[in-house]
């Protein structure tokens, strides 16, 4: 069973467009929705939510006002200013949620143990049927943290259930950027597609990705997306993957039929998707597909 991660240095590049056209061209797959923070395959892939889980990616500290003395113990302790409140009398303090991290200093300290510090849920994560396939994805609460260990849940479940059900590859829709959730998406990856456009933003978050990948020693392929909008920075884009030892494995030109297409709630190559850019597609999966064999 492989893993495909698709990644992008930045927002807006097309990944998951692409991400969909394969879930529908590999016939196989299981998909992983990885960017938790702000998940959007699922508006095209329309998924059928079969299970339901709650994620907790750490605790949070809570007073009980009736236990507490007014000490302010647990204000002096603490690193974060998470604790409001005064001691005068009647005492009362709190924790403000936005605050605290979560280091359970308070709580191992506090004289009267008057501080809860318990699981709290940051999100959920679902196991869903698709018209592709098996998709395991997942919602972040706004603000919350622990993005990385969520996306390390969704691929482990991915990754079962292509070896519970004989399916594979794995293909992952990572975030976009450089950050843990992009770690979590490639570490262990049989394989990286990085998407990039041809502007000087996209050249430079692309010279990221291939910085962190080779970290990571992650075989690592380029797709330049929307190429025919300025070919000139396409050109260079495919000269600075050279330089960076990394293989162009396709350009896909812009197509209004993608927007169409998503407003339709489909993937561009579904329905015969009789333009150049399903084409171009097509023949990118063809070469990326050889690689996970």
């Amino acid at each position: 069973m492989k893993e495909l991660a698709i990644i992008s240095g930045k927002g807006g590049t097309g990944k998951t467009s692409i991400t969909a056209s394969f879930a529908a061209l590999a016939g196989n797959a299981v998909l992983a929705d990885c960017d938790v923070d702000a998940s959007d395959l699922h508006l095209i892939l329309k998924p059928t939510v079969r299970r339901r889980e709650d994620f907790s990616g750490g605790s949070r500290a809570e007073i009980d006002p009736a236990a507490c003395p007014g000490c302010g113990k647990c204000r002096e302790l603490c690193r974060f200013d998470a604790i409001e409140g005064s001691g005068d009398a009647p005492a009362v303090f709190r924790v403000d949620p936005l605050s605290c991290e979560g280091c359970g200093v308070c709580a191992r300290f506090c004289p009267s143990g008057a501080i809860r510090f318990a699981p709290v849920v940051n999100g959920e994560w679902y196991v869903s049927d698709t018209r592709f396939g098996p998709m395991v994805h997942a919602r972040l609460g706004p603000g919350e943290e622990n993005s990385g260990k969520l996306v390390s849940l969704v691929r482990k479940e991915a990754g079962r259930i292509a070896r519970e059900l004989g399916r594979g590859p794995v293909i992952i829709d990572g975030s976009p950027g450089i950050g843990c959730p992009v770690i979590a998406s490639i570490t262990g990856a049989d394989l990286v597609l990085a998407v990039t456009e041809p502007t000087l933003s996209g050249a430079h978050d692309l010279e990221r990705v291939a910085l962190l990948t080779r970290h990571f020693g992650v075989e690592t392929l380029v797709c330049v997306n929307k190429w025919d909008l300025n070919p000139d920075q396409a050109a260079a884009i495919e000269a600075l993957a050279s330089r960076l030892g990394l293989k162009v494995a396709g350009k896909v030109r812009y197509d209004r039929a993608v927007t169409e297409a998503q407003v339709r709630g489909e993937a561009l190559v579904e329905n015969g998707g009789g333009t150049a850019a399903a084409g171009e597609i097509a023949d990118l999966w063809a070469r990326v597909s050889l690689l996970l064999r």
